[in-house]
């Protein structure tokens, strides 16, 4: 970021994204963005090709719109991009063609949002950041060359910010410099001179900041310093025997994590540090136990109630993060935010398709979260006789989804049996098996047959079934069990509550060893 590390990153490249946040592709945000990002980016109002005209700004973009006159040697004849961030991402802006003088104007009608946006060169390079607050007529000049030197006359944040890049052009080589001196050093003299080096600088470029911060408390600049700012511990505690107490430590860096974060501020999500600081946040301070990732999301919602950009953001990027989570049980967050949110009627900002995604998603999930009793399944067996999950007496039941025709079933059905045969079956575990396809009753006893799948409960539900509980208003199988691929398995306990759900079966193995040993012990221990 340069905000805080570097000057001159021509070699970060521009992407043009409007719509590819998650690596998964997931389906929520991916439309989200394209709505928030895009309508906001510019005010709604994005440019893409800007030409120099020499008439007077009309009063209205003076009053309400932009007006950044920019000179960038030795760029001619060219494109010039301004882009902004968004979370992780690059937004682009606006667009404007410079001029045999190295010379643009990028306007609008309507105020960009404010935050951290920069320029990009015709080979999509970013060049160097200005901020956007209210005062958005002012003048740019630079020189690709020594961007350290860029002057900003008529923002008064700008020329604040410029003054620090030029600073921190002198004191961020020293810093860099002294990195590989310390890794190449040979003695522990050397090496203590080299840290203390590092320190006197740090210290200096933190004074300076602090100045800056104190001089001018509501400018930008300060609070964006102040947003990136980590708690500092300046006495370590310490245990009673004299260790420095880890815990202790940890508890004040969480507990003073946002101590200078206002969330309501939606300068923040067009900054390139506060997506970063939040996800650093939840890996480092925040147990993945889903009621601790509750509190701690709900906390962040309601603080940025009252600014709009920021609490649909956050509420997106929860919305991403746990419709489909990495850790089992997670799933429970975005219940939470359907229950307490989407449900309530917070669903105007999305459009039609978003809205049935998320009411779609929340119903499969609802039936079947973590440490819940298991629907009851009553189907029928081969012979076309009923046959009840909850009549089935085991410490273990093991429930799995599949369809004889889907590849991936026909390899990690037979090793469920193998995991039986050789295992399991001792353990008094029972396997309730359901054919989810309904045109395939033949090849599904055949599939049975072949692979020797004895001492299992073979169960399945025909079309007629299926379209009369639907019929009856009923909840299939299918939703309450979040059937959407195949094989999916669950894991239940002698009660039937669920203990586990859609992991390899290496897992669910460890799982019923951990349980059993638990068990042991807690009998040993009486």
């Amino acid at each position: 970021m340069i905000l805080l590390h570097r000057i001159n990153n021509r070699n970060i490249q521009f992407e043009y994204i409007y719509a590819s946040i998650s690596p998964r592709m997931r389906i929520f945000f991916a439309l989200l963005f394209l709505i928030t990002a895009c309508a906001t980016a510019s005010g709604e109002n994005i440019t893409t090709k800007t030409t120099v005209k020499n008439t007077a700004v009309s009063k209205n973009i003076a009053d309400s719109g932009y007006n950044i006159h920019v000179k960038i040697e030795p760029y001619k004849n060219c494109w010039i991009y301004l882009g902004s961030y968004y979370g992780k991402n690059k937004i682009l802006v606006d667009s404007a063609w410079f001029n045999e003088k190295s010379e643009s104007t990028f306007k609008g009608d309507k105020k960009l949002p404010g935050g951290i946006y920069f320029f990009v060169s015709p080979g999509h390079s970013l060049l160097f950041e200005i901020l956007m607050d209210e005062g958005q007529q002012f003048t740019i000049k630079a020189d690709s060359a020594h961007l350290e030197n860029i002057t900003v006359t008529g923002s008064k944040e700008n020329e604040l910010f410029s003054a620090y890049t030029r600073y921190l052009s002198k004191v961020a080589p020293q810093l860099n410099a002294l990195q590989p001196q310390l890794q190449n050093a040979k003695t522990k003299a050397d090496s203590a001179a080299i840290q203390q080096q590092q320190v006197k600088l740090n210290k200096e470029l933190n004074e300076y900041r602090q100045k800056l911060i104190d001089e001018n408390p509501e400018s930008m600049v300060a609070v964006f310093f102040q947003s990136v700012k980590m708690p500092e511990i300046k006495t370590w505690p310490k245990t009673p025997d004299g260790k420095i107490d880890s815990v202790a430590a940890w508890r004040y860096m969480k507990e003073h994590f946002w101590d200078n974060i206002n969330f309501n501020d939606n300068r923040l999500i067009r900054t390139p540090f506060f997506d970063p600081k939040l996800d650093d946040y939840f890996k480092y301070y925040v147990p993945a136990e889903p009621d601790s990732i509750i509190s701690e999301v709900n906390y962040m919602l309601l603080s940025a109630r009252t600014g709009k950009d920021i609490y649909h953001y956050l509420l997106g990027k929860f919305t991403d993060k746990y419709i489909n989570p990495e850790i089992m049980g997670q799933d429970k967050v975005f219940l939470f935010l359907f229950n307490n949110y989407f449900s309530k009627g917070d669903t105007l900002w999305l459009n039609e398709k978003q809205r049935k995604y998320i009411f779609d998603r929340a119903y499969s999930l609802i039936a079947n979260q973590i440490n819940e009793p298991a629907p009851q399944l009553v189907l029928k067996d081969t012979a076309g006789k009923l046959v009840s999950l909850y009549n089935i007496k085991a410490p273990f039941t093991f429930v799995v989804f599949w369809d004889p025709t889907c590849g991936h079933c026909k390899e990690q059905v037979p090793e469920v049996d193998s995991i039986y045969e050789a295992k399991w079956k001792a353990l008094g575990v029972a396997v309730f098996a359901v054919n989810t396809n309904e045109n395939t009753f033949e090849d599904w006893k055949q599939f049975i047959k072949e692979h020797h799948l004895q001492g299992w409960v073979h169960a399945w539900q025909t079309k007629d079934e299926r379209q009369a509980e639907e019929s009856a208003g009923q909840a299939n199988y299918r939703q309450l069990y979040d059937i959407f691929q195949t094989p999916t398995m669950y894991l239940l306990d002698a009660d039937k509550h669920i203990i586990a759900k859609k992991l390899s079966l290496q897992q669910y193995d460890a799982i019923i060893d951990t349980k059993l040993n638990s068990k042991t012990k807690a009998s040993t221990t009486k």
